[in-house]
């Protein structure tokens, strides 16, 4: 198969989606000297990585951070003045099981871990370490995760460890998940360990993503970008003279010889008439998780973990991000920012709850897990819904993955899909956008080749 991408450079590119990833892609197109324009259908930029208000408090709406090993956000950062302005801080990680809150922040700690006895924490810690020094990731995708982990770890990790964290985050959906997708999350964290000398250091932009948007925006007016935003584009028609059409239900908006489109592979699936059968079905073949996240300004903190991970399967959330623990507390009002996530199928009933109902779930599992905290410290609670946040990494995930390259001339896809050897973060999608980059700059790589 032919992995070169055709282009039309001496006419202006339309990027839909105005994410990290569109943004991304708009930057490096114009930087190469071609006109821009991005459309995106909510009022603001930044996509999962947008910004908000908590009273009078601005900051992400979802939970991020930077580790040292994440270079490819580090190099954007910088081009945007901002890299050097990282606050990099030593966190501390909390285990939440059994109804007991534990550190597990260093060596000792795992070692002194009591739910595991000396042989289970033997055997864990060594496929933590396995997992590590694994390079061909591509034959994992063939081995469900539940069986790799228990034939590495041993029963009862796999069900005292390992499926509760797994659950967390996939529901059932880890019965069909390859082991590629336990392996990039070991390989992330550990190479920023590795990197911070074993330490597990994060990093946070004073300001927040809503700086860094702030700063992104102004860059791409710069470069020429045209910036569109509170502008949906539900269709692209073909032209007869070859012109991609852009359509918002019966409204033109605009016309173009290269459209890139950034939505979820699912949505994707149905924004051209003109995409062949096999495109559509491989396009809507790609699972994705979902996300309902509580953001919550609390007056007091709760337990000075910046993640707590959770093996209780009925608590309500999956984890307890306190981004004060992380990020300085002059930022919060002297406040502090917790977040409270719960990944389920894009289906699940939690989207459609109200959010005071949400909030006393959360809040009442929050007085089980601390003694400590009172409702009455709650002073801001938000809810953030997405249901489709990034894709589910089943067996021979690579082998079903969408082309960015499509059967109509000038019009690409560039989604969360085609990570392949990664998790969902930042860091991984400037990555996406460079590839793509690349590929129709004709460099090394391709869009079109499903690797």
């Amino acid at each position: 198969m032919s992995t070169e991408l055709k282009t039309s450079d001496a006419e202006p590119w339309a990027v839909v989606g105005g994410g990290m990833l569109g943004m991304t892609i708009a930057h490096r197109l114009a930087k190469t000297g071609k006109r821009v324009e991005l459309f995106e259908a909510a009022p603001y930029f930044g996509g999962l990585a947008s910004a908000w208000q908590l009273g009078d408090v601005t900051w992400d709406r979802h939970y991020h951070v930077t580790l040292l090993s994440d270079f490819a956000i580090r190099a954007l950062l910088d081009e945007l003045g901002l890299e050097k302005e990282i606050d990099w801080v030593q966190t501390r990680t909390g285990f939440y099981t059994d109804g007991q809150l534990y550190s597990m922040s260093n060596s000792l700690e795992f070692l002194r871990f009591p739910p595991l006895n000396i042989v289970d924490k033997v055997r864990l810690g060594a496929t933590i370490f396995y997992a590590s020094r694994v390079k061909n990731w591509s034959r994992l995708e063939k081995i469900a995760v539940s069986d790799w982990l228990r034939r590495l770890s041993g029963k009862r990790n796999f069900e005292k460890i390992w499926l509760p964290l797994l659950r967390s985050k996939l529901g059932e959906s880890y019965k069909r998940t390859s082991a590629a997708f336990i392996w990039a999350t070991i390989a992330r964290m550990y190479a920023a360990r590795r990197t911070g000398l074993k330490k597990e250091m994060f990093g946070y932009v004073p300001g927040g993503y809503a700086r860094i948007l702030e700063k992104y925006s102004k860059l791409l007016v710069d470069e020429g970008v045209r910036l569109n935003s509170s502008t949906r584009v539900d269709e692209v028609r073909v032209k007869d003279d070859g012109h991609l059409a852009l359509w918002n239900g019966g409204t033109h908006l605009a016309e173009f010889k290269n459209v890139v489109i950034t939505a979820p592979a699912p949505a994707a699936a149905d924004v051209c008439d003109q995409l062949n059968s096999a495109e559509r079905e491989r396009l809507r073949s790609i699972e994705y998780q979902g996300i309902v996240c509580a953001s919550l300004l609390l007056k007091k903190p709760l337990a000075d973990f910046y993640v707590t991970n959770i093996t209780d399967t009925l608590m309500p959330f999956t984890a307890v991000i306190e981004m004060s623990a992380l990020v300085r507390k002059s930022h919060f009002g002297g406040n502090n920012l917790v977040y409270l996530p719960k990944y389920v199928d894009p289906g699940d009933q939690i989207f459609d709850l109200p959010d005071e109902e949400i909030r006393e779930r959360f809040v009442c599992a929050l007085e089980k897990m601390y003694s400590q905290f009172s409702r009455d410290d709650v002073l801001e609670f938000r809810v953030s819904r997405v249901r489709n946040v990034f894709p589910l990494q089943t067996l021979d995930y690579s082998s079903r993955l969408p082309s960015m390259n499509s059967s109509v001339k000038g019009l690409f896809f560039v989604n969360s899909s085609q990570i392949v050897n990664g998790t969902l973060n930042v860091n991984e999608t400037v990555l996406l956008a460079n590839r793509f980059i690349e590929t129709i700059n004709g460099h090394e790589g391709s869009a079109g080749e499903r690797v």
